[in-house]
């Protein structure tokens, strides 16, 4: 009985012992690092997915769709930007905005009443927006490859950003001696 207290006694006190569940403590933090990789990117791949298979219902392209070489040829190519876009808009809806992102692909965004729109520090509604303005939507993919809009912010066109005011005037900030 003695020699099985002493030998558990030994056991608990190793260096081993000590080590191990830092050891698996460590391989528990990779793998949930790892599944979570795994999450993000089956989520960019759904989206993209489903924006392939319902553009010609959300563009009325053809019904096979254009990217029928795509399929074929993934190469190197990136994943479509699932949560969100910067873009210049060409229709706008009742709820829904379609914009020419910066790589000329129309993309679909989806409004709904917990959607904030925003000009500088001024939140607007919809009806403020017009053709030709540039938007920031950040949000996130729906089942069909449109972006459920959360935050929009209003831009000013690029290359059209107005001069910053002359320093020393009111209400700029004065450069540090």
């Amino acid at each position: 009985m003695d020699l099985t207290k002493l030998f558990q006694a030994k056991l608990f006190q190793s260096k081993i012992f000590k080590i191990a569940p830092l050891i698996i403590g460590g391989l528990i933090i990779i793998l949930l690092a790892f599944s979570l990789g795994l999450m993000v990117g089956l989520q960019k791949a759904k989206f993209s997915r489903a924006w392939e298979e319902n553009y010609h219902r959300n563009f009325a392209g053809p019904r096979q769709g254009f990217f029928q070489e795509f399929k074929k040829d993934f190469g190197n190519r990136d994943f479509l930007g699932a949560h969100g876009t910067f873009g210049q808009i060409i229709n706008l809806a009742s709820s829904t905005i379609i914009i020419k992102s910066q790589n000329n692909t129309e993309k679909i965004i989806v409004l709904d009443n917990q959607t904030i729109i925003q000009r500088q520090q001024e939140t607007i509604t919809l009806n403020q927006l017009a053709v030709d303005d540039y938007i920031v939507v950040i949000g996130e993919p729906n089942q069909t490859g449109q972006i459920l809009a959360k935050f929009i912010r209003l831009m000013p066109a690029p290359g059209k950003l107005p001069p910053p005011p002359p320093l020393g005037q009111p209400g700029t900030p004065l450069l540090p001696n």
